[in-house]
């Protein structure tokens, strides 16, 4: 019983999703990172700094914050731009709703109608 109720919960499309997402996210966070390393190499290049990887200011080290602050922008980027698309071609493929038909009356509706009928009928 609790095995099944396991083996459903696992095999629904959003466990299965959140899955693949995720280790897609920690292979794209790893391509980012090295991304970002040789952006700030290159950076430095430019600055003239003379170790890679180190931007001091006074007698502090913000090269890995700068590293890390670029990483979480490219990765926020990267996965809004994936939401996006799979937010896009999930709208494109849904069957669209069928239109509801019109309500049923209400017994306040259906009173009105009887005393409109009953009306017409003596005049």
């Amino acid at each position: 019983m609790m095995i099944k109720e396991f083996r459903d919960f696992i095999l629904k499309g959003n466990m299965i999703d959140l899955a693949v997402g995720v280790i897609i996210g920690a292979a794209f966070g790893k391509v980012i990172t090295e991304f970002t390393g040789v952006l700030l190499k290159t950076i430095t290049a430019f600055a003239k700094v003379e170790e890679v990887g180190s931007v001091m200011i006074g007698a502090v080290d913000i090269g890995p914050l700068i590293n890390s602050m670029i990483s979480l922008l490219l990765v926020g980027f990267a996965l809004f731009i994936v939401v996006k698309a799979y937010t896009t071609a999930k709208a494109r493929f849904e069957k669209p709703a069928a239109p509801a038909g019109p309500p049923e009356p209400t017994a306040e509706e259906k009173l009105l109608a009887e005393i409109r009928d009953l009306l017409k009928s003596k005049a």
